[in-house]
Parts: C-alpha cells; structure tokens; sequence
C-alpha cells in the first residue's frame, strides 16, 4: 500500500487548528502522516502540542535570519527535508512569498475566521460585527500570491447572535474551522481536489 500523505504544518500560536487535525489522524478519521510543525516563534504553544503527540517539532525563529525571504528559505528546505507533500498554514502569523508559493502551489491549504472574500487578513471577526453581518463562518483555501485570496475549497457559515463580542463569535467559528480544516485536508489526500482557475472541484468518493 501507498504511505500515507505527508502532511506539514505552519503555526504560531496556540496550535489550535493544528491539534484538530492531529486528533483527526489519532481518532482515524484522517489518514495522514504528521511529518512537521514548524513555528517561527520559540515559545508557541502549537509546538508543545507537537511534541506531546511525539511529532517533529521544529522552530525556525525569524528573529534569527536577516531577511523574510532566508527566514522562508528555511523554512522551505525543513519541510523539504522531511518530505512534506502538502503544508497546512494553520494560524501562521508570517507572510509567505514566491519562493514558498512557487514550491508548494496547489499544496498548500490555509483557515481563515471569515467567508472569503469577505473580511480578509487580520481580525476578520471583529471586522465582521464591526460591519453588522448577520453570517460569517471559515474558509479553508489554497494559498497563493494574496492575502487570503487563494481558490477556495470549504467553507462554513456561523450565524452572528445580538450580542456577540469578538470573543464569543470567534469561539464557534473556531469550531467550525477544526470540523472543516480535517475534511479538507482529507479530501486532499483522497485526490479528490482539482484547481480550476479561481473554483476547486471536489470529486465523489469512489
């Protein structure tokens, strides 16, 4: 049989996307091989989470190269290294560039609190109660050149209730993003994805 996808991640933070998606594969509703996390900063959480499931755990600090693009580079050549075949940007606060891209288009998914386009980049909740939308939700999407611009491939929509904070409508779109970052990435490795221009088809289970 085929080894399982190889699948990498890219998280700064708290890990939170990145812990779903670990306990999808422990759970057995995802088949792939964990082969990476990297963060860019030494003291994210998302890397104790890593090494608490014995998966590689990697940072590459960007405070120790002296431009974006060698900081990038490195990280490239580590998932490289470990033979990533698809990277899961998974709350990963640096910009990444044409290097990245050009290595792993139409392999690299990103989650985004918002329904793309609407409300790109950062605190797309707060903009969506700052602007009095009724719906808002998660994306999952290819990354490409933009900030949260790629084709889209999941999406789940999350009513906003009278009274919601930021913090409160944040938590069940949270949510929703660990639902739906899972089931993408295991449409991905089921080879049921195909990029056609701005739209991404998904195949039926054989």
């Amino acid at each position: 049989m085929p080894e399982p996808l190889r699948v990498g991640v890219l998280a700064s933070g708290r890990g939170s996307n990145f812990e779903a998606l670990v306990k999808a594969v422990e759970a057995g509703r995802l088949e792939v091989t964990m082969a990476l996390l990297v963060s860019d900063r030494p003291d994210a959480p998302a890397l104790d989470i890593a090494r608490a499931h014995r998966i590689d755990a990697l940072c590459v600090d960007y405070k120790q190269f002296p431009s974006r693009e060698t900081h990038e580079m490195a990280v490239v050549a580590a998932l490289d290294e470990r033979r990533v075949e698809l990277v899961c940007q998974a709350g990963y606060m640096r910009i990444l560039g044409a290097g990245y891209i050009e290595r792993f288009r139409g392999r690299a998914l990103n989650i985004h609190p918002s329904l793309l386009p609407a409300f790109p980049g950062l605190h797309a909740q707060r903009q969506a109660l700052e602007h009095g939308v009724k719906v808002s939700g998660a994306t999952v999407h290819f990354a490409d050149e933009g900030v949260d611009t790629g084709p889209i491939v999941l999406q789940a929509a999350v009513l906003v209730l009278p009274g919601d904070t930021e913090e409160t409508l944040s938590s069940r779109i949270l949510a929703e993003e660990h639902r739906i970052y899972p089931e993408a990435v295991r449409l991905f490795a089921e080879g049921r994805l195909t990029i056609d221009g701005r739209k991404v088809h998904i195949r039926e289970s054989p």
